[in-house]
């Protein structure tokens, strides 16, 4: 990734030209949390619209999880398009541990289907059927509405469920495959841009954050 210079003032990939940058903190805390929801709150308020993006995240936490990383997507130009919240915990199904991710995105932006495992920005092509004539995979809570999740073609060793929410892309991916059984239990996403809850537990974070993983 390259920055804005004097002949550029996008952000750009050798590879793919003009891009986004995502912004992933190396740490993770309460005081991380904070930062990246008054960056939310900004620029919503700089852009005029009526909530910031949603940074979802599932609370209360499933028993023996915790919050391992947040990020963003977007410059000063234009403002925040996608976030995503690392969880890391015990394994629903089989032992050992577990990641999710969960991503709220525009359409178009890509941050989804690069955790999801897909190639490109739109995830239509990769669900199994017609959305409108399909029953719903699995559903989970968001701000307290229910939201139907289809699961989309991805690698084996994750488990991607895409659905909308808030009139943007909501991605719930986890690894391994198995640890998808966590929607099971009934999910609540609460949106951390309206309020962090004090009571959440930080763990180590992420790799997939990260990008070591």
């Amino acid at each position: 990734m390259r920055p804005p210079d004097l002949m550029h003032s996008e952000w750009r990939c050798d590879g793919d030209g003009a891009v986004l940058p995502l912004h992933v903190a190396q740490h993770i805390g309460p005081e991380i949390v904070d930062a990246a929801r008054s960056r939310l709150i900004a620029a919503a308020q700089r852009a005029g619209t009526k909530r910031p993006t949603p940074l979802w995240c599932p609370w209360p936490l499933p028993t023996g999880w915790t919050v391992t990383g947040v990020g963003w997507v977007g410059d000063e130009r234009s403002g925040v398009r996608a976030t995503v919240v690392a969880c890391s915990g015990p394994g629903p199904v089989e032992h050992g541990p577990a990641d999710c991710v969960i991503v709220a995105e525009e359409p178009g932006i890509g941050l989804g289907t690069r955790f999801a495992g897909i190639p490109g920005t739109d995830p239509g092509p990769f669900f199994d059927g017609d959305l409108a004539t399909t029953t719903a995979h699995a559903k989970v809570r968001t701000s307290g509405w229910p939201t139907p999740l289809w699961m989309a073609k991805s690698p084996e060793d994750r488990c991607a469920y895409i659905g909308e929410a808030a009139g943007m892309w909501i991605y719930v991916i986890t690894w391994p495959a198995a640890a998808g059984y966590l929607l099971e239990e009934g999910l609540d996403l609460h949106d951390l841009s309206d309020v962090v809850p004090p009571q959440l537990v930080y763990g180590a974070p992420s790799p997939y954050l990260l990008g070591k993983a």
